[in-house]
């Protein structure tokens, strides 16, 4: 079973996972202003994004450009993947095709531990992603501990790239934010982001 076949009661019971609907999980996270190049970026891209509908535009033509941001606002010490294959426990199903993952480690030719967010993208219904998101989670976690450079928490969102949904796994305990956040709010969205490289950092 690949990522994509779990659901979140599934992968709740496998894992045994303690989930908590966290109300304004990241309320209090600094803001980061976007740059005028994704603004602009943004949009022209987002009308284009949103006629086309599908997963692979807003991944394309949305998502990828604001985790670039990210990655421009930490200078490239964080790198980002993007559709790579992440088989951490072919056994136990924490396996398959990640759509976005951001990385501690600066090497941006090989993915290196701490992995520290994974972010799925879906066509609309963000909960429908919950239980892949959260099994990638528990993949870097285990990814992160074999490497020997394990982290107290993993983070994880769940995006159509019009809007945004970001959860929290410490140990066992899964924190699902019950805040759902607009492109419109990209300079949350960001300061979001740049909060969970720096936590782990």
């Amino acid at each position: 079973m690949a990522y994509s076949n779990w659901t979140l009661g599934t992968v709740q019971k496998v894992f045994e996972l303690e989930t908590v609907p966290a109300r304004g999980l990241f309320a209090e996270t600094e803001p980061v202003a976007p740059s005028a190049a994704l603004t602009k970026a943004l949009e022209k891209k987002t009308p284009l994004a949103f006629a086309i509908g599908t997963e692979k535009a807003k991944s394309e033509l949305i998502v990828a450009d604001i985790l670039v941001e990210l990655c421009e606002h930490f200078d490239y010490r964080v790198s980002l993947f993007s559709g790579i294959d992440f088989n951490v426990d072919t056994e136990n199903d924490l396996n398959g095709v990640c759509d976005f993952l951001i990385s501690l480690s600066p090497d941006q030719f090989s993915m290196a531990a701490p992995v520290i967010i994974l972010l799925e993208a879906k066509r609309d219904n963000l909960t429908e992603g919950l239980g892949q998101c959260v099994a990638e989670m528990l993949a870097a976690q285990r990814f992160n501990a074999e490497e020997g450079n394990d982290i107290p928490c993993i983070y994880g969102s769940i995006t159509s790239g019009l809007n945004w949904l970001f959860l929290k796994l410490e140990d066992k305990k899964l924190s699902i934010d019950m805040a759902v956040y607009q492109l419109a709010q990209c300079e949350k969205i960001l300061g979001i982001l740049a909060s969970m490289v720096k936590q782990t950092a």
